[in-house]
């Protein structure tokens, strides 16, 4: 569109209004995984930049109009940036495609429900009331609990899906009244400069959004523990996200850890009585674990399912898995496209490897495919693979892949099913399959993880939570608890009759 269009390649940090290049001079390449070749170029910034970026941010907060900005002109601007989502979802859609790998299709939906995002905070702030009245038991008492914005907030992002994670930061951190500088992921950063592009197209005061495009050690690390940052919100690795937390600790910031998930996907026979329910199961065991190359944090990796069914089910879904279609995102008719990355093929490699050592049974994949004209030679692909007869002390099962690679572990009774589930250091998500709606209920309400789906995978609510247990992380995003996040609680006592106390002689 015509911010692109006026905006240099390396010009991808944006500051207090304007687009500059890293002080450093310095600039990365952006890679497609569907053929390890450059598309596009961005500045590559480092500490120096986050500095001016931050302290834009502070300037927009503590002397900038959008924190005392009404609400209802808020969520109009947020209303805008949805409509202009909306207006080039084509054009959005194929570049989150090229950046992350993933189908044409996948992008379009990412897009979609970017601007849910932003319309949901919207309503979601304009519906608020004024303030919670606390009764202090006196007419002459006015007491009141209203919620104020953070201030200066640091968005980390993750690679997998670069601009939905920005948009459920972004989004509540605007509608909330704040300030904020953004680093996208080093390697997928060209959807959230175009998100950027939008913010400033809808009117957004300068200084209240600002990026900073370059790599976690460095612009990371230096906006985790910043003084002048008052918030700090990161979606990723466990390993970095202890890192963020370590760093915004000295300052005893505000912070929200998004991080990893190994989420069990359970299923129980009675599914799988009828052939609509097994095809159903086997339908979703795949989108569990395949979407997006299984590169996402939500991936059901891990098939729970039960011994008396666990060989036709296991046996069905390896075909299945054996005919998905890898491609370039951008070719009619792939069904899945390349990891994001040399590095996480190699890591899902070593993954598989280990696997196979430590007595698992391959079903299908484990390997590179070959070349094709929809898989160019250089693409970072790796075949979805099964590995059947898997058990908790085997590495895969228990560390995040983060690749298309599904392990099958099996139970005979309920409790046992639980008991595999819960055998994870992360909590996430999950999953029950059965006919029983008892059962459902009883299952779903002992599983350890942030979010349960009962005969389904992967849907979320823009107005439900989303959170985890255990080592994925602390805080929520999305529904109200994610707008909560952005926020600080103020009380305000009002005494309208005010005299002496006369507690002490004078």
């Amino acid at each position: 569109m015509a911010g692109q269009r006026a905006r240099q390649a390396d010009l991808t940090i944006h500051v207090a209004g304007e687009w500059r290049p890293a002080l450093s001079g310095a600039t990365r390449e952006i890679l497609d995984p569907a053929d390890a070749m450059p598309f596009a170029q961005v500045a590559e910034g480092g500490e120096r930049d986050a500095d001016t970026a931050v302290a834009a941010a502070r300037r927009a907060f503590d002397a900038g109009s959008w924190p005392h900005t009404p609400v209802a002109e808020r969520a109009a601007l947020l209303r805008r940036v949805a409509d202009l989502l909306v207006r080039d979802r084509e054009e959005l859609g194929l570049l989150e495609s090229r950046d992350a790998g993933k189908t044409v299709e996948e992008g379009r939906v990412d897009i979609d429900c970017v601007a849910d995002a932003f319309r949901y905070f919207a309503d979601l702030v304009v519906a608020e009331g004024p303030g919670r009245v606390v009764d202090a038991g006196s007419p002459e008492i006015h007491s009141v609990v209203v919620h104020e914005p953070v201030g200066v907030c640091t968005l980390i992002t993750p690679w997998n899906y670069p601009l939905l994670q920005a948009s459920w930061k972004i989004a509540p951190a605007l509608a909330a009244g704040n300030t904020f500088v953004v680093k996208p992921s080093e390697i997928t950063p060209m959807t959230t400069i175009a998100l950027i592009e939008r913010l400033v197209e809808a009117g957004l005061p300068a200084g209240v959004a600002n990026i900073v495009t370059g790599p976690g050690h460095s612009v990371g690390a230096r906006l985790a523990e910043h003084p002048d940052v008052d918030l700090v919100s990161f979606t990723g690795g466990l390993v970095s996200g202890t890192k963020v937390a370590q760093a915004a600790a000295a300052g005893v910031k505000k912070i929200a850890l998004e991080l990893g998930g190994k989420n069990p996907n359970v299923v129980f026979a009675d599914a799988c009585v009828t052939e609509d329910g097994f095809d159903t199961a086997v339908d979703q065991a795949l989108n569990a674990a395949f979407i997006h190359s299984g590169q996402v944090c939500s991936a059901g990796a891990r098939l729970i399912v039960e011994e008396s069914v666990r060989e036709r089910f296991v046996a069905e879904l390896a075909r299945r898995a054996g005919r998905i279609r890898l491609g370039r995102g951008t070719e009619k008719g792939v069904e899945c496209g390349p990891l994001v990355s040399v590095q996480q093929r190699a890591r899902t490699e070593e993954y598989v490897a280990s696997a196979l050592a430590e007595g698992a049974v391959l079903r299908c994949g484990g390997k590179r495919p070959e070349p094709s004209e929809t898989r160019p030679a250089g693409g970072y692909f790796y075949e979805p693979t099964v590995l059947d007869q898997c058990h908790r002390e085997m590495k895969v099962v228990r560390e995040e892949v983060f690749g298309p690679v599904l392990t099958v572990e099996t139970f005979r009774t309920e409790d046992e099913a639980v008991a595999l589930a819960n055998d994870t250091e992360y909590g996430l998500a999950g999953a029950v399959w059965t006919a029983d709606p008892g059962r459902a209920r009883r299952v779903a309400g002992r599983l350890r993880h942030g979010t349960v789906w009962i005969n389904d995978f992967h849907p979320y609510l823009p107005q439900a939570e989303w959170g985890g247990f255990g080592k994925s992380g602390i805080g929520r995003e999305l529904g109200p608890a994610g707008l909560a996040e952005y926020r600080e609680t103020k009380h305000v006592y009002q005494n309208l009759a005010p005299r002496p106390v006369r507690w002490f002689a004078g």
